[in-house]
């Protein structure tokens, strides 16, 4: 499931950027450049949005819903791989006698 999300993630950033750069921006006519671009302001007459438009913000809340499954998946791999439950219990610790503790040499004083 991690892999066909991450491949449905890539394709989807890629055919965001090939919209992205095929649109044609609001102010980029020629008369934008010497100050005819006052229709396209905030408070300017604005059609219905364009097909590419839609497509593209249907492509960006894909992405945003495949980031936050990605972010999930990693989520649950990083609490899996470090979690306490991963841990093997070990037995208690058994107390050491002094006749079979290893020797240390004593320093002369």
């Amino acid at each position: 499931m991690h892999t066909l999300v991450l491949v449905v993630h890539i394709i989807l950033a890629i055919l965001m950027v090939v919209l992205i750069l095929v649109q044609h921006g609001k102010g980029a006519d020629a008369g934008a450049s010497f100050g005819g671009g006052g229709a396209a302001t905030v408070f300017g007459a604005s059609g219905s949005a364009s097909f590419l438009t839609r497509l593209t913000a249907i492509l960006t809340a894909l992405f945003f819903i495949t980031s936050l499954s990605l972010a999930v998946f990693a989520k649950k791999q990083t609490s899996e791989t470090y979690g306490l439950k991963t841990v093997p219990a070990s037995a208690p610790a058994q107390p050491v006698s002094p006749e079979t503790s290893p020797s240390v040499p004593k320093s002369p004083q």
